[in-house]
């Protein structure tokens, strides 16, 4: 048993407390006032001057895109999806795994210890690359429920108009690649869950058809039926940018959301990722089959998609997570960065200052709501009974001095230099500011060899990417209104 005593402990009605907290095996086993046990024959760890809080919970993110960080700038959303050929091609199974560990390793070096993963892979998923995956947020400690990214539709297939407009010879070098027939990808899809190798208490697998139009209604139906056979969430990216909005209504003829309530698609393991350019009637049918939405603020701004409502989200009774998105698309991994920008995209365009997301609002978004869309169950929250994934702040970093308002300065203030010490399940994966669990010398060489030999061997594929990406780019501007 351990007894962690002596901190200002973050209570689950979002104030702090002078409290101690019992630990044993993976679970909190009390909440006590301080000093009232004395810890005789425990393991008893002295947190004065830290606060302790529950660990953050990331409700977006892509593996692959670890060994992409910094290549993009000044890319929407369709011309990034145009370039990713060039930036996450020809991968090794190693170097998926280590494109996970790269994510996986910042994200708990920066106080979060969960996050749902729709992890890529072309022309479809693989049993080694999802198991690559399963395998380095293992290795970090992360709790992960990993969705394999599918379609059986490109871009430039699913844009409708699109391939028309490439020209010769660039049309059918981009229709070259082509995603595998459904029925093959869940084949395959079926084979990695029945032989998930993984504690699901801690590594889960879920679905991830990654946007509603590129994706038959036949490969739709058929990832709802296999979800519903298995119990498994689904995520999946829908009304991020405003262009996913104007096609979604050429193509079906009605909103995105409206499409997946037609197909029987959403229901409580149904996760949105972005929900920029939901409506109301979207947010609400979201909201009546007990849906999650994944708040993703940074990547949204980065690629000019727009600010989603995330009070119109909560207005309606959806469940929100905070997510940072992949690290290709935003940049960094920080989860207390995603959090604030969540609250401070908020405060724009008119809103008023009671329509503003609270601080405390952002703080369960990014613990308890995040665990839900996860599927998760008594994580993110300080309480006996509840899973022990806790973190220590350093209350002697320089944002927490004076410190006014614990909860606020959390939110407005932690960088995620303020982190001390993380644990998930009762284990230490950082302490003391030390990541305990991956040796950031070697994943750095190792991080260094990958990117100069898929430069090389991406060559082909990125030049193609620069080429398309003005035509794509002012081909897909044109539809907006």
């Amino acid at each position: 048993m351990m007894l962690i005593r002596n901190a200002r402990v973050v209570t689950p009605d979002w104030t702090d407390a002078a409290l101690d907290v019992l630990i044993e095996g993976d679970a909190i086993v009390d909440v006590v006032p301080r000093g009232s046990v004395r810890g005789d024959g425990m393991e008893c760890v002295d947190a004065s001057g830290r606060a302790l809080m529950p660990a953050l919970v990331n409700g977006h993110n892509h593996a692959q895109s670890g060994l992409a960080k910094g290549v993009f700038d000044r890319y929407n959303l369709e011309t990034y999806l145009n370039a990713q050929p060039g930036a996450t091609g020809r991968r090794t199974v190693e170097d998926k795994y280590l494109s996970a560990l790269i994510g996986a390793a910042e994200l708990v070096r920066k106080g979060c210890t969960a996050g749902y993963d729709m992890f890529a892979e072309f022309p479809l998923p693989t049993v080694e690359g999802v198991e690559a995956v399963g395998r380095a947020y293992a290795d970090a400690g992360m709790r992960a429920t990993i969705a394999p990214m599918m379609a059986d539709r490109g871009l430039h297939e699913a844009v409708p108009g699109l391939a028309d407009a490439l020209p010769e010879p660039l049309r059918e070098q981009a229709l070259r690649a082509r995603y595998a027939p459904h029925g093959e990808t869940m084949a395959v899809v079926d084979s990695i869950i029945r032989g998930w190798r993984f504690d699901r208490a801690r590594i889960r697998p879920a679905l991830g058809p990654t946007i509603p139009h590129h994706c038959s209604d036949e490969f739709l139906v058929a990832c709802r039926d296999y979800a519903h056979e298995h119990a498994l969430g689904i995520q999946m990216h829908v009304s991020e940018s405003p262009m996913q909005g104007v096609v979604g209504r050429r193509v079906y003829g009605h909103s995105l959301v409206e499409h997946l309530s037609a197909v029987g698609l959403l229901g409580e393991r149904f996760c949105v990722a972005h929900g920029v350019w939901l409506d109301e009637t979207d947010r609400q049918r979201l909201a009546d089959a007990g849906c999650s939405v994944s708040h993703n603020p940074g990547s949204n701004l980065k690629l000019g998609s727009g600010i989603a409502d995330m009070r119109a989200m909560l207005d309606r009774g959806l469940n929100v997570a905070i997510g940072t998105d992949g690290a290709s698309s935003s940049d960094n991994l920080n989860a207390f960065e995603a959090m604030r920008l969540a609250c401070y995209v908020s405060r724009v365009k008119g809103n008023p200052p009671e329509r503003w997301i609270s601080a405390r609002e952002a703080l369960y978004a990014a613990t308890e709501g995040g665990a839900r869309a996860l599927g998760f169950e008594r994580l993110g929250r300080i309480e006996k009974g509840w899973q022990a994934d806790l973190l220590l702040l350093d209350l002697s970093a320089l944002h927490y001095i004076p410190l006014n308002d614990l909860v606020n300065q959390i939110v407005f203030a932690e960088d995620g230099t303020g982190v001390d010490s993380v644990m998930s399940g009762g284990r230490w994966l950082v302490r003391e500011r030390q990541l305990l669990t991956v040796d950031v010398e070697a994943l750095r060489r190792q991080a260094e060899e990958a990117v100069d030999r898929l430069r090389t061997v991406n060559a082909g594929a990125r030049a193609l990417g620069e080429q398309l990406h003005p035509i794509v780019g002012h081909y897909c501007s044109g539809l907006l209104p």
